[in-house]
């Protein structure tokens, strides 16, 4: 989620604890991804950070096939 988060041009704004806050400065959007060493994000989890990037589930398969 991370390597689409910076395709998208997203930035590190700040990180608590294993919580990665990030800001896409020019579409002002943010979103919050937890960082739990190499855990997958859950589906309810997913979805709400496609919900932060006005993402379809689609958009985000098909940018993480182009990305990996």
């Amino acid at each position: 989620m991370i390597k689409i988060l910076k395709h998208l041009g997203f930035v590190l704004l700040r990180s608590k604890g294993s919580h990665h806050f990030f800001i896409n400065h020019e579409s002002k959007r943010t979103t919050t991804v937890p960082v739990h060493d190499n855990e997958d994000l859950g589906i309810g989890l997913l979805k709400e950070i496609l919900k932060d990037l006005d993402m379809s589930v689609e958009e985000y398969e098909e940018l993480r096939r182009k990305i990996k």
